[in-house]
């Protein structure tokens, strides 16, 4: 379910996070991408911090609790777990593919209100 790619980073697949949602399993999903990009929807559960906030907000994400990134095709949730396991949380994952594979696996989003 969890892999390592080659920048060292930890990553889930779709299927594998589906999975972990399902089981209710505690984890916190976090949507780096902008307003205009969540407008289109978000995975359900989802927490919306855009990449560009993560220095300021860092400090308020459990490093005990698994954190699972995501953005459109996980270029920077990628830099977000870069960033935040550079801070000393090892307990988080990138989506691999982002949103869009999400999507490509037939996986549905939330509206956004």
């Amino acid at each position: 379910m969890f892999e390592s790619n080659m920048y060292g980073i930890k990553e889930i697949d779709a299927a594998g996070l589906h999975s972990l949602l399902s089981e209710k399993k505690g984890i916190v999903l976090v949507d780096v991408r902008s307003e205009n990009e969540i407008a289109y929807g978000m995975i359900e559960g989802a927490q919306h911090l855009p990449l560009h906030l993560l220095p300021i907000k860092a400090d308020e994400i459990n490093k005990d609790t698994n954190t699972i990134f995501y953005c459109r095709t996980g270029a920077r949730s990628a830099q977000a777990c870069a960033f935040m396991a550079a801070k000393g949380n090892s307990n988080v994952y990138n989506l691999q593919g982002g949103i869009m594979a999400w999507m490509q696996s037939g996986l549905a989003l939330a509206k956004v209100a």
